[in-house]
């Protein structure tokens, strides 16, 4: 009997066990729940910018896009969706579209072929590529004002370099800035010659990480420039040229610095983009309610192209 009830004893789960698994538990939670509070304190202040200058002005400004309110702080009036029933009847909402998708699709191409081209003749080895590299760049660190008002004197129309050079070519002076159709090209041109140092930058870093060794393999095998270029250089370029496209119509999108300060403020029906017709209807116009609602509806326009290159940029990860 002594000996059975010593097997059973022994056999028995032992109580001081559990108390010491338990605590072992309950320590464990505690570290859990302490380190989910230091990394909810850490997020705190980042939570709270993020809640008061981009969750509550998107809010704020649906809720304006309702009303007529105007910048003068009269109205307010809750007034349903007939902003936006104006703004899609309003053809001068729809001309700026016009105009600064147009924009967008005669900078972005130029902006990418030109940087393509900088950054492969810096990338050959020319001699004293620092100064290229600051010459290609500099540009782009001066502020819209300063890039403005030099293309402003270049295309002035009697004093100008840009008709001077037309002249010892036999063409007749053109009215830059002050002809329709023409003004929107030389907005272009201005935005080129500014940012086409950033661009070029991303490819030139892009070419650096491209490995020698496929060039002297290349080489070897008997390929030239032109086939290392065609079958090496743009295939590997390609991720790269997708992040630059999607940076381009983005920025090109949101046009109106130079557009704004270049035509003095009075654009014409070919020059006006959006965000300077929103500028107008709310800060000239005083309509702050109905300014809202264009903002809103270029703003899903914007939202529809990201949709586009997303699915563009998918189907490319599924074919390879």
């Amino acid at each position: 009997m002594t000996d059975v009830a010593a097997e059973r004893s022994a056999i028995a789960p032992r109580d001081d066990v559990v108390p010491e698994a338990s605590s072992t538990g309950s320590t464990a939670s505690a570290a859990r729940r302490r380190n989910q509070l230091i990394a909810w304190a850490f997020l705190a202040p980042f939570m709270a910018a993020f809640v008061l200058f981009v969750i509550w002005p998107l809010t704020h400004g649906v809720y304006l896009s309702m009303t007529d309110q105007s910048l003068t702080g009269a109205g307010g009036r809750f007034i349903g969706l007939q902003n936006y029933s104006e703004a899609l009847s309003d053809p001068v909402v729809w001309s700026s579209i016009r105009n600064t998708v147009w924009f967008t699709v005669i900078s972005t191409v130029p902006l990418i072929v030109f940087a393509l081209v900088m950054a492969l003749l810096v990338n050959t080895g020319l001699p004293g590529q620092w100064l290229w590299r600051l010459a290609f760049f500099m540009p782009f660190l001066l502020a819209s004002t300063v890039i403005s008002q030099i293309w402003m004197w270049i295309f002035n129309p009697e004093l100008g370099a840009a008709n001077e050079i037309l002249q010892r070519f036999g063409i007749e002076p053109i009215a830059w800035l002050q002809t329709e159709h023409i003004d929107i090209i030389s907005i272009t041109i201005a935005t080129v010659w500014w940012t086409v140092g950033f661009n070029f930058l991303l490819y030139l870093a892009a070419l650096q990480n491209i490995p020698d060794l496929q060039y002297e393999a290349a080489a070897v095998d008997g390929a030239g420039r032109w086939r290392q270029l065609f079958s090496i250089t743009l295939p590997q370029l390609g991720p790269v040229t997708v992040v630059v496209v999607i940076l381009q119509m983005l920025a090109s999108l949101k046009l109106f610095d130079q557009a704004y300060q270049m035509m003095d403020g009075g654009s014409s029906d070919t020059s006006r983009p959006i965000v300077q017709y929103i500028f107008e209807a709310g800060f000239t116009g005083y309509r702050f309610g109905y300014a809202s609602a264009i903002s809103y509806i270029f703003f899903a326009l914007i939202v529809i192209v990201g949709i586009f290159q997303m699915v563009i940029l998918s189907r490319r990860r599924e074919n390879r």
